[in-house]
Order: structure tokens, then C-alpha cells, then sequence
């Protein structure tokens, strides 16, 4: 990957995320957070969490930026939201005794500053089935095995933002972890719609767009600790 290619890949995602009111900032980690303690969330629990009626947090559900980003389930309650998920999927995350999982291989690194907690990551390289693990801290990535991890990813140009099913069909269903970049390179080759970073790119990736989407929130938060 060229410094060009990853510039290039950056600003278009840049370009394409919405850009968030501090007030779907806020709400949008109350909601992550909210999902982390391992189940999903109702409309009133997610009211009482930002403590405001839960009318207001319904209208945060379904008609502010955030809507794209969750999905329900049957009984209506809130079972993944940007990424993290509390049905299993390809990436396990696992907070303290908590399990969840996230939807793609990038919300594993992007989630933990978020969440303001460290996470452990267990996953598959999809070409040859070999066993990755991470640990990721809100501020670095502590430990990974094997060495030489790389990540997929998708240009913004080729995901749909419009609803949390057609992100992980169009998406996150192609931004995986691999084992070295041999493993990866054949999987980008078969899949030209992806680039391969390494796993120090990735994460750079991942704290740039939390730094756009949810700066203010967590500078306020910083701030307050």
C-alpha cells in the first residue's frame, strides 16, 4: 500500500461518513456503551442511559445520522450498532468476561477508544483458517499474533451507507484479518474491490475516523475524567 493509495482511501471515507451533531456524538457512545455491558438495548434503557425521555431517544433510533448504523431486533431492542454486535459473528470481542462481537475487522480496532476499554480479539484469516488474536487498548494496539497481521479494507466507494444490512453485506463481509500478507494478498487479488494495509495502517485508519466522527465527544469526555 502507498502513502498515495492510503490518503486517497482515507479522504474518501472521510468524504462519505456523515458528519455527527455533538449531540448524535454523545448519544452514539451511550449506545455503544450501553451495548457493551452484553445485551441489546431497549428505547428506555437507552433513554435512561442519556437521561432524556424516551421519545427523544427513539427519535435518535430512527430519524438522526445514527439510524443507519443500528439494527433491531424482533422484540424492537437494539442488537449491534456501529459495528459491535451482541449475536455472534466472524470476530469475537471480548471486554473483561463480556463477550460480543464486531462486525468487521476495523470496528475491532476503532471500538476500543470508543468504549474506553481494552478489548481481546480473536478471529480467522479467511484464506487459510489460521487463528488471529489481538489485544487492543483505546490507544494502541497491545499485543497481536501472529506477526505481520494485515487487514482488507473497502473504499467508501463501494460500501452502502443506507441501513446497518447493507454496510455488512457491502462492506464489512469484505474487511477481514489475515495471518501475513501472503494469505492477504491472495484474498485482495480475488477481490478487487479491496485494499490490503498492514495492521499499524489499519489502526492509524481507525483512530482518524474516530477523531472525525466522534472528536468532540471524546475530547469533552477526556476532559471530564
Amino acid at each position: 500500500m502507498t502513502r498515495k493509495t492510503l490518503t486517497i482511501l482515507d479522504e474518501l471515507w472521510q468524504a462519505t461518513m456523515p458528519r455527527l451533531t455533538p449531540e448524535e456524538q454523545r448519544a452514539g457512545i451511550v449506545l455503544l456503551r450501553e451495548l457493551s455491558k452484553g445485551e441489546p438495548v431497549s428505547a428506555s434503557r437507552f433513554a435512561q442511559a442519556l437521561d432524556v425521555p424516551t421519545g427523544q431517544a427513539e427519535v435518535l433510533l430512527g430519524e438522526s445520522a445514527l439510524k443507519p448504523f443500528a439494527y433491531a431486533g424482533a422484540d424492537g431492542r437494539i442488537e449491534g450498532f456501529w459495528g459491535l454486535a451482541t449475536k455472534p459473528t466472524h470476530h469475537r470481542f471480548t471486554l473483561g468476561e463480556r463477550t460480543l462481537w464486531t462486525w468487521c475487522a476495523q470496528d475491532s480496532l476503532f471500538l476500543p477508544e470508543l468504549l474506553g476499554d481494552t478489548a481481546r480479539i480473536e478471529s480467522t484469516d479467511p484464506e487459510t483458517g489460521d487463528r488471529v488474536r489481538l489485544t487492543v487498548s483505546p490507544t494502541r494496539v497491545e499485543a497481536a499474533e501472529p506477526e505481520g497481521l494485515a487487514v482488507s479494507m473497502v473504499g467508501a466507494d463501494t460500501a452502502d451507507l443506507t441501513s446497518a444490512a447493507r454496510i455488512i453485506a457491502s462492506a464489512c463481509h469484505f474487511i477481514f484479518f489475515f495471518a501475513g500478507r501472503a494469505s492477504g494478498e491472495r484474498w485482495v487479488a480475488a477481490h478487487p474491490q479491496t485494499t490490503l494495509l498492514s495492521l499499524e495502517e489499519a489502526f492509524a485508519l481507525a483512530r482518524r475516523q474516530n477523531a472525525r466522527l466522534f472528536g468532540e465527544e471524546l475530547a469533552r469526555r477526556a476532559h471530564a475524567a
